[in-house]
């Protein structure tokens, strides 16, 4: 059974239609990243998948009693509210403090326990967010853009945090992430929006997808340059293609191009 799915589903804001004719599942175990520009709708996607947003039309499913970790892209954090890591964790369900100090250590920064969020760095404060994730034990987890703001040893760093949470837990992932290079790494399956799914499938299949090279091109050094997306195009690039020597046969189900208009 997937952990999330959804059919078809629409958000809107007022009269502006963000999202349109959104499927996708995440089955257990696998990691599944959502790529696009800014403004494709990346962050209301995962907030209507977790219920935070409602949809205007189609329908969204969690598995019953499905256990969610939730990394938002950032905390906003009141500077006049005197509260430490240690303390931050153990809210809103009381959590036993030897499982809260075994979550700081085990994303690196067990000495951020009785630090304010407030004297935190911006990695060491998206290590303790992990950490509250960890310590719902999910099914699931679910990180918008986690390493934004942080350098490039920063960001490998969270990257490793979560590819050992994944294999210590067998938790899925589902993140939303500019780091092109590192989802095409990580990933069993990627996710190209703009509004609506322009083509999914493996990273080798998106990767060589017209609609993803439209959105996406090679930039300096192995970085991906972003280009204005452009609906110029079909979806029917990867029909027939040979599947067998993935490792992953998460096939793309390419959805139907819309206008910009």
């Amino acid at each position: 059974m997937s952990l999330l799915s959804a059919a078809h589903f629409c958000v809107r804001f007022g009269e502006t239609e963000v999202l349109h004719d959104i499927s996708l599942k995440v089955d257990p175990g696998e990691i599944v990243t959502i790529v696009g520009p800014n403004g494709s709708g990346k962050s209301t996607l995962l907030r209507a998948l977790l219920g935070i947003v409602p949809v205007a039309a189609g329908e969204v499913a969690r598995k019953p009693g499905l256990r969610i970790g939730y990394v938002p892209q950032r905390l906003q954090i009141d500077r006049s509210l005197p509260m430490t890591a240690r303390r931050f964790l153990s809210l809103p369900q009381r959590h036993r403090p030897e499982a809260v100090m075994a979550a700081l250590r085990r994303v690196g920064v067990p000495e951020a326990a009785d630090r304010m969020l407030t004297a935190l760095s911006g990695g060491q404060l998206q290590r303790v967010l992990l950490a509250r994730a960890l310590l719902t034990e999910p099914e699931i987890l679910v990180l918008d853009e986690p390493t934004q703001g942080l350098d490039q040893p920063g960001e490998a760093g969270f990257y490793r945090l979560i590819e050992e949470a994944r294999k210590e837990t067998g938790a899925a992932v589902l993140m939303v992430s500019h780091d092109l290079h590192v989802v095409m790494a990580a990933s069993d399956r990627v996710i190209c929006l703009n509004g609506h799914i322009c083509c999914e499938g493996t990273p080798h299949v998106v990767s060589n997808a017209p609609e993803y090279r439209a959105l996406f091109g090679l930039g300096t050094h192995g970085a991906l340059a972003l280009y204005q997306h452009v609906h110029d195009h079909d979806h029917t690039h990867d029909h027939g293609h040979d599947h067998s020597h993935e490792p992953h046969h998460h096939h793309p189900h390419p959805a139907k191009a819309e206008s910009d208009a």
